[in-house]
């Protein structure tokens, strides 16, 4: 059993931190200004942003692909229970979609159980009839956009790229006063 509190552990902001919350703090304004729900596109930023790029597209890719995944599914699903179970009864559909979606996460993504899981079973038991495809789709079109915005800031501004940038941009502040 892990330790806890670790006592390896020391407070420490790195630059990973702050490319996160700058780049989610961006995408956030953005949305707002332009009159949408940032909510998802930011845990796509914060999905995506991981130490380097492998570690980006592994950790981005599963938030985006499992999100893609239930996405989809959920809508299939949420059309079935409407035409054939209007009475009620897709607790029996979310055990099948679930057996569905992990096969096709195990075909085209494997770290996309998880995150697919949530969005079946959100659009399932807490989105409304009247908006089940467009909160489907929203959800996906919202989560690529996080996610593609923190592989490009890491693909542009990788570990070592920033910290050269931060060492010159202190020679010339020191070299000011």
């Amino acid at each position: 059993m892990p330790e806890f509190p670790r006592s390896d552990f020391r407070l420490h902001v790195g630059w990973r931190n702050i490319k996160t919350s700058v780049t989610a703090m961006l995408v956030a304004m953005v949305y707002c200004l332009i009159g949408r729900n940032p909510a998802f596109a930011c845990i796509g930023v914060i999905f995506g942003m991981g130490t380097d790029m492998p570690d980006s597209i592994k950790n981005g890719g599963n938030r985006l692909f499992g999100t893609l995944i239930g996405g989809l599914l959920s809508i299939a699903v949420f059309w079935v229970y409407l035409h054939f179970y209007p009475q009620g009864g897709h607790s029996m559909l979310l055990g099948i979609a679930t057996v569905i979606l992990i096969l096709l996460c195990q075909y085209f993504w494997p770290g996309g159980v998880q995150p697919g899981g949530v969005v079946l079973c959100i659009v399932l038991y807490s989105t409304p009839v009247e908006t089940y495809v467009s909160y489907a789709l929203n959800r996906i079109l919202d989560t690529t956009i996080g996610v593609i915005v923190a592989l490009l800031v890491n693909y542009f501004l990788p570990r070592e790229r920033v910290v050269a940038l931060w060492e010159g941009f202190k020679k010339r502040i020191g070299a000011a006063k």
